[in-house]
């Protein structure tokens, strides 16, 4: 049994050959002020480790703190004789058997044309994983149009009570608020200008060709293209889209597929939602703002707004709730089965999504820059 009051750590020599091994060595006695710098210089006296005989049976207690410090004093390497008691042969022997740490190398900084070129493979690898994620959609969906009866009806509807219904309430709060913050804004300038009838064009405008669409797919890429992607990495962590393959069923035609579709559908839904719920916001502000009555601003919205308008709006939800449903799954897919880049890939998917969203709206404008008006 250990002596938890031993004495303070030696190194005695009683003959050349030899040196006893006493005291107690252990991380108290050998953090006490001068042991250590008292061992080392009688360590530096000594010829090396090897040529000794170590007696380390005189020991009153031995820790791996100081089983540690002996064995780094013979240089990793037991010497060619050594004399221990059995608990102290186990503690050797761990120490033996876990060999040297080594440190980690310390990584190389790269330079910026490096970072480059990793950066545009990058983005390669995932334009060509894209590209190839859209031709299996396709041959998913001419395969659910061919055996409708046989499609995943039941992933569809679910997905479109959580992306659509549940979605509802968020949309008509942020629609809302900017309706009643475009026609403030739009209300002052025109007042100066005594153009207070044309608060409804503008809102008509801005709102159904414009900022409905917009404001429903970015609230729906932060909402629901996180879910998704959030979901398909959790099925990889958890080896859940290993088994579906094992099993059988593909990936496309049971994930991406229902999620695509239900996007789809319920993003024009939710455009025509937003649409009038932040036209209602603009035509409440108007009222106490202008005295533009909500009779007056239904009377001139269908003459302020054609027709083609409307279309282009929902045909921009439809795209838009497409590119979300993509880019969800993609970054999905590619999560890696640990929870960093479950991270990393649910904050790309969002950023990536919002971006291609904007960007397609500006594709929207200027093909249909002469359309509307």
């Amino acid at each position: 049994m250990m002596n938890l009051q031993a004495s303070a750590p030696e190194l005695i020599r009683p003959d050349p050959q030899s040196v006893l091994v006493q005291g107690g060595w252990r991380v108290l006695t050998l953090s006490a002020p001068g042991a250590i710098a008292h061992l080392d210089a009688v360590l530096r006296t000594l010829p090396p480790a090897a040529t000794l005989r170590w007696d380390l049976r005189g020991i009153a207690a031995l820790d791996h703190i100081g089983a540690q410090w002996l064995w780094n004093a013979w240089g990793g390497r037991r010497p060619g004789e050594l004399l221990l008691s059995e608990q102290q042969k186990e503690i050797f022997n761990r120490l033996e058997q876990s060999g040297k740490l080594a440190l980690p190398a310390e990584p190389s900084r790269r330079s910026p044309l490096d970072w480059i070129a990793a950066t545009v493979l990058l983005a390669a690898d995932n334009f060509i994983a894209f590209i190839a994620l859209i031709g299996q959609l396709t041959l998913d969906l001419l395969q659910f149009i061919r055996r409708p009866q046989r499609g995943p009806w039941k992933e569809i509807s679910a997905n479109l009570f959580r992306i659509g219904f549940l979605a509802l309430g968020i949309t008509a709060l942020v629609g809302f608020l900017i309706g009643v913050v475009l026609s403030f804004l739009s209300a002052q300038q025109l007042h100066t200008f005594g153009g207070d009838v044309f608060l409804v064009n503008i809102l008509g405008m801005s709102i159904i060709r414009e900022l409905g669409p917009l404001l429903a797919a970015i609230l729906v890429a932060g909402r629901s293209g996180s879910s998704i992607t959030a979901q398909l990495g959790v099925m990889r962590v958890t080896e859940e889209l290993d088994a579906m393959l094992v099993m059988g069923l593909p990936h496309g035609f049971r994930l991406i597929l229902p999620r695509v579709v239900a996007l789809a559908i319920a993003m024009p839904l939710l455009v025509v939602w937003t649409d009038a719920v932040a036209l209602i916001g603009g035509m409440t502000a108007a009222w106490f703002e202008l005295g533009l009555t909500p009779d007056y601003f239904i009377m001139k919205l269908p003459d302020a707004v054609p027709l083609a308008n409307y279309l282009i709006g929902l045909l921009k939800g439809v795209v838009f709730g497409v590119l979300i449903g993509l880019v969800a799954c993609h970054f999905g897919l590619r999560i890696k089965p640990n929870t960093d880049s479950l991270g990393r890939g649910t904050t790309s998917s969002v950023v990536t999504a919002i971006t291609i969203v904007i960007v397609a709206d500006a594709i929207f404008a200027i093909i249909f820059k002469g359309v509307g008006f």
